[in-house]
């Protein structure tokens, strides 16, 4: 119609012609006041506001949560890293905010793999554009540094509700950062652990691996690089950094066992990985008639594979894994190179022609972990396997609580073969297990009768004890000191081994915390401060097994450098102090046990015998601390002596190294590990946690306490698995090894004589240097090769049995792990009493003394 008077079409008449003078003039301004509107639509359409286009054949997963560059980079580091093989799986991020040019930056060095859109995962609008019900899984990020940590949990529930909602079948694996919040998770109806739905809790597994720090200094720091992926870094040098390095290029992998391992014991299939295959076999998965799982770390003689077993390995990469599929005895039987064993034509074909899956992508991977079909029998020989029940997970997969199956856990069927202890327990009708018995439990105690002053500190002798000093006051965010306890007093110990601990704080803090913590034996607070020299003599830290630091304060400064400041004074506090050697019960020396089979009473086995005895602790620098952080970055301030570069990342500096520092920021790996193979962080939890099972999680959830219960066969039973330990060569049985012995006959000789598995060493600093005066440092060499040299002063990292006869000396030394330092301390806690009670006591103990010459002892 505009176009009148320039067209063959117009009007003829005035009124016509009229009328398009008035409509010409309306629509411009009409087009006007409609043109800011148009350019503010086109002005605010969102850059990242599109729909997410599925490829076919390609996975893909949605991230979401706290998205930064920190924690975006940290997890795509780990998740697309080259030892995972080829990883088809595309990562959506959803956030609500656009990234920032650092971030954008980073999406575009990935962006094959990577896409971001802006929106929120609690608009269903928002989930629909990222194609949430066609994705692989879902994995929610928590903010670490957070001033609330239960304000986080709280927002993270509610995507976690949200996402369900909208798909109820969707896979989510979300991080947690306090233990007491991962209750919630079991309301949302559609929550279901068995379908693969996982909650990684950051308070529970650092408490947790600084626990078995506890137990065997060092721990924490292989565990945390086991599952997290790194690269190699050679290093010509003969350095203590070489052999730190070529264990941390070492990860944990998955992978099923070839039939050619079909009725051999465990230890036999462990060993030929180890000499043959140059693998090291740590734990199978179970699964009975009912297709009802279990994990089994180091399970001993009394289990037979069976075709379909899955195995649980420490390599270097994913490829050295899919040797234990492929191997066969026909034809790999004489090949001495492990690089040699591929994928042969006889077995395999027999093995695909009854119907199971052909070699696929390695365990690590969780199309490899879960979708094996074939039925998995582990075969005892001394009764059959009645495994309480656990399901099945998503793809065919199966899920566990590891440590829930008496009769296959234990040796020796506690209804048929009692041991004496177990006897005692029963007739006694005391209950000192909690109720699925898998830690030590006692009725509940007042705090005011476990405080204890100054003054009755220092009377009491403390030795072999583990000190806690936490930094927190009456408004600080609980740590959850309990999942700190809980690995202390599992029930795999017996009840002389467990090393009394003293925690050193805030009185006002550790009431808050103590109705987690009042059913645990052997626990005493010190109120006080970890910075005062008098409160921390007063507990004998020069005594002490291990010195942890914690704060509860950290996250409320907003100066990321200050974070950190209260655990390095304490650390920096303790390093300084001297302490006076003139108290002869300091003179024993200690190492780290003794195997069954050798009598410690014995001159002739003496661990000073023919060995120059070490002195005992008289500065604070050689006392064992292990400091938690929160920025990794501080790590530079705790110890003065290293030469680690301020912008190192923290796997690579020498407190890590040597397992006196650990920060949380190492459980991120987790993320992307229990994505591809969520068996790995049951596996982690199992070893971590003393035995923490989903049941107990539940149980804890109503009560927010341990629940005590009769003993009887089925949770004695409980007691038998393996925890780890640290092994001493500089005596012992092993003594002719540790003086130049490759490291591999020390690994074939503990399986087949004690049936401990050795996994690696803690070895001094400067064992390589021949100075009269060496570095009392110890640092990590994860799963060394066979011909690895061992020193006299290394210390082995194992998995050992539980001893059943251990428990029946009340008198016998503790023989849970020590640090380097405490080889001059006892390893047991002794407190002062009248005097008339120490004759009696001491009329006991020669008796006691006497009786363990004719008996084998654990240290």
């Amino acid at each position: 119609m505009s176009t009148v008077g320039y067209g063959d079409v117009y009007a003829k008449t005035t009124l016509g012609r009229l009328f398009m003078v008035f409509f010409i003039l309306g629509g411009l301004a009409m087009f006007a006041s409609y043109v800011p509107e148009i350019i503010e639509l086109i002005g605010n359409r969102k850059k990242y506001g599109g729909s997410y286009s599925a490829v076919n054949g390609r996975k893909h997963i949605v991230v979401c949560g706290h998205i930064t560059l920190e924690s975006v980079s940290n997890f795509l580091k780990d998740f697309l890293h080259k030892d995972r093989d080829d990883v088809n799986v595309e990562i959506v991020f959803l956030h609500n905010i656009s990234p920032n040019l650092e971030l954008e930056a980073l999406f575009k060095r990935h962006f094959t793999q990577v896409e971001f859109y802006q929106g929120s995962v609690l608009n269903p609008h928002d989930l629909a554009r990222v194609k949430i019900e066609s994705a692989d899984a879902c994995l929610i990020l928590a903010n670490k540094y957070c001033a609330d940590p239960d304000a986080e949990d709280a927002s993270n529930i509610m995507r976690v509700i949200s996402i369900k909602n909208y798909h109820p079948k969707i896979r989510i694996i979300t991080q947690m950062l306090q233990y007491h919040n991962k209750a919630h998770l079991l309301n949302i109806p559609s929550w279901n652990w068995k379908e693969g739905d996982d909650a990684i809790c950051l308070a529970e597994l650092k408490a947790g691996f600084i626990a078995q720090s506890c137990l065997a200094q060092g721990l924490s720091t292989m565990l945390a690089n086991l599952f997290s992926m790194r690269s190699f870094i050679e290093i010509e040098e003969d350095t203590w950094q070489k052999y730190y390095l070529e264990g941390v290029a070492n990860e944990m992998y998955t992978e099923y066992l070839s039939s050619a391992f079909v009725g051999l014991s465990f230890p036999t299939v462990c060993e030929l990985c180890y000499v043959k295959l140059k693998l090291l076999l740590i734990a199978i998965e179970f699964k009975s008639e009912q297709r009802e799982s279990s994990i089994l770390i180091n399970p001993g003689n009394h289990v037979k594979l069976q075709d379909g077993t899955l195995g649980f390995f420490i390599a270097s990469d994913a490829k050295e894994v899919k040797r234990a599929f492929f191997y066969c005895k026909a034809c790999h039987d004489d090949i001495t190179d492990p690089k040699r064993i591929k994928k042969c034509g006889c077995k395999r074909l027999i093995y695909s022609a009854d119907g199971a899956t052909t070699p696929g992508n390695s365990g690590s991977q969780k199309e490899a972990g879960v979708r094996f079909k074939a039925d998995c029998n582990i075969v005892e020989d001394e009764h059959p396997s009645t495994l309480s029940p656990k399901k099945k997970q998503r793809n065919g997969g199966m899920r566990n609580s590891p440590n829930c199956s008496p009769k296959m856990m234990s040796r020796h069927d506690p209804l048929l073969i009692p041991g004496n202890e177990q006897i005692e327990n029963m007739d006694m009708n005391v209950k000192r297990y909690d109720s699925t018995g898998m830690f030590h439990w006692c009725p509940s105690k007042d705090i005011e009768k476990v405080i204890l002053t100054r003054s009755e500190a220092s009377m009491t002798v403390l030795s072999g004890h583990v000190v806690v000093c936490i930094f927190g006051d009456v408004t600080s965010a609980l740590v959850g000191l309990r999942n700190l306890v809980m690995p202390l007093r599992a029930s795999n110990f017996h009840f002389h081994e467990l090393k009394p601990i003293v925690f050193v704080g805030s009185l006002d803090y550790l009431r808050r915390e103590w109705e987690t913590l009042h059913n645990f034996p052997k626990v005493s607070i010190l109120p006080g401060t970890p910075l005062s020299r008098a409160d921390l003599r007063a507990v004998n830290i020069n005594l002490c097994d291990m010195c942890v630091i914690l704060s509860a304060n950290q996250n409320n400064i907003e100066d990321a450098s200050l974070q950190d400041k209260e655990c390095i004074l304490a650390s920096l506090n303790i390093k300084s102090m001297q302490f006076d050697d003139s108290i002869g019960v300091l003179q024993a020396n200690s190492q780290g046990f003794t195997p069954p089979g050798m009598d410690r009473s014995s001159p002739d086995s003496s661990p000073v015998h023919g060995f120059v005895r070490q002195a005992s602790v008289t500065t604070g620098s050689n006392i064992p601390i292990i400091t938690e952080l929160v920025n990794d970055s501080n790590v530079q301030f705790l110890d003065q002596d290293d030469d680690d570069d301020p912008d190192t990342e923290l796997y690579l500096t020498q407190p890590f190294a040597c397992g006196t520092a650990f920060a949380v920021s190492v459980l991120d790996s987790l993320m992307s590990a229990t994505y591809f193979n969520d068996n790995i962080l049951t596996l982690i939890r199992t070893l971590v946690t003393g035995g923490a099972t989903p049941e107990l999680e539940g149980l804890l959830a109503e009560e927010n306490a341990l629940r005590g219960g009769y003993s009887t066969p089925q949770t004695l039973a409980n007691r038998d698995r393996c925890r780890v330990a640290q092994l001493a060569l500089y005596d012992g049985p092993f003594a002719d090894l540790g003086d130049g012995g490759c490291y591999g006959d020390l690994f074939c000789k503990a399986l087949k004589t004690y049936n401990m598995l050795c996994f690696g060493i803690y070895r001094l600093r400067d064992a390589h240097l021949s100075t009269p005066s060496q570095c009392t440092k110890r640092y990590v060499i994860t799963n060394p090769p066979y011909e690895f040299e061992l020193v006299p002063t290394d210390l082995i990292f194992c998995l050992m049995q539980f001893d059943h006869n251990a428990g029946q000396s009340r008198t016998s030394l503790s023989h849970s792990s020590h640090s380097s330092h405490s080889s001059s301390k006892k390893s047991s806690s002794v407190h002062s009493v009248p005097p008339s009670n120490r004759q009696n006591r001491s009329s006991k103990t020669r008796e006691a003394r006497d009786k363990q010459k004719k008996e084998m002892v654990y240290r």
